[in-house]
């Protein structure tokens, strides 16, 4: 059996159970290995965290800003970097509860280990000095996440982003990285609209998606655009609610961002694999699209409103 099947079936069946995020966090920490604050995965958020930042300076956004992030994960590393930016409040929302003292601990550890090595030089316009010294300072695991979090203007939500309890225009940066992929799209239309209420006017959302097959990154056997060759009914059999996967393109986002009147502003999109898309046998509900779009794997879109 594949290494993609055999995961597929697995998170199928969690989904049905009680508890199901906690036993899916269970099964990636100990089985797969993918929720470890692995060198990787710190370095590949500090990407996002360094275009987030890029493109609020782009936009205008003062140093003290307040931000919101769609999608918490394990490791707040794009928040603590905002914190290091001079943010002035950083907000982070997530459905289900996943990070956690020890995670948050982790985070911070490795930014202190980072920092000592001067591994962080991509930052120098937009970290701040004092920030860098204070984070320099915390013995985290002496301390409760409450008090850590109030230290790093961090504030960590648990809940429905559909339903948020914010006034309207408080948030300066509304932002997420490898989110709205794992969002329905008429849940992810909803948050939108809500995150439109909550931007100020001269606020910008500034968000990363994966449109590849994330069983892909499990099984090299399959390719990105495996997902692809499945009608939506044999795919609601393979997909699974903890971590459930669109399928959506970039055309459908851009459709989305049309119908909700956002101007996109930055467009930064990766062609994919043309080659492995050729070779792949698609379903008749992808077979007619254009290519050039179903290719694209990943983009980042900012938009004001």
């Amino acid at each position: 059996m594949k290494k993609w099947v055999l995961k597929a079936l697995i998170q199928k069946v969690i989904s049905f159970l009680p508890g199901s995020h906690k036993l899916n966090y269970w099964f990636q920490k100990y089985i797969t290995k993918g929720v470890r604050l692995s060198d990787q995965y710190f370095q590949d958020k500090l990407v996002h965290a360094l275009d987030h930042l890029r493109f609020a300076k782009k936009a205008g956004l003062a140093t003290s800003f307040k931000s919101l992030e769609l999608g918490t994960g394990w490791y707040p590393v794009v928040p603590l970097s905002f914190y290091l930016a001079g943010a002035k409040q950083v907000s982070s929302i997530d459905l289900n509860r996943l990070m956690t003292h020890d995670s948050l601990c982790d985070c911070i550890e490795a930014f202190q280990k980072a920092l000592k090595a001067n591994e962080l030089s991509a930052f120098d316009e937009y970290f701040r000095s004092e920030r860098i010294e204070q984070l320099q300072k915390i013995d985290c695991r002496s301390m409760d996440q409450e008090s850590l979090m109030l230290i790093l203007n961090f504030e960590y939500r648990v809940g429905d982003a559909r339903k948020l309890s914010d006034a309207d225009g408080q948030f300066d940066l509304i932002h997420s990285n490898n989110v709205f992929e794992h969002v329905y799209p008429e849940v992810l239309k909803e948050i939108l609209l809500e995150f439109k209420r909550v931007l100020k006017p001269e606020g910008i959302m500034s968000h990363f998606i994966d449109m590849s097959d994330h069983f892909a990154h499990l099984d090299s056997s399959i390719t990105i655009y495996n997902f692809l060759r499945y009608s939506e009914k044999a795919w609601a059999r393979i997909d699974n609610s903890v971590q459930p996967q669109n399928r959506w393109r970039l055309s459908d986002y851009e459709q989305l961002y049309r119908e909700l009147n956002f101007n996109i502003t930055e467009r930064e999109a990766r062609p994919g694999e043309p080659e492995a898309l050729a070779n792949t046998k698609l379903h008749s509900d992808y077979a007619e699209r254009d290519k050039r779009d179903l290719a694209v794997s990943h983009v980042h879109l900012v938009n004001t409103i």
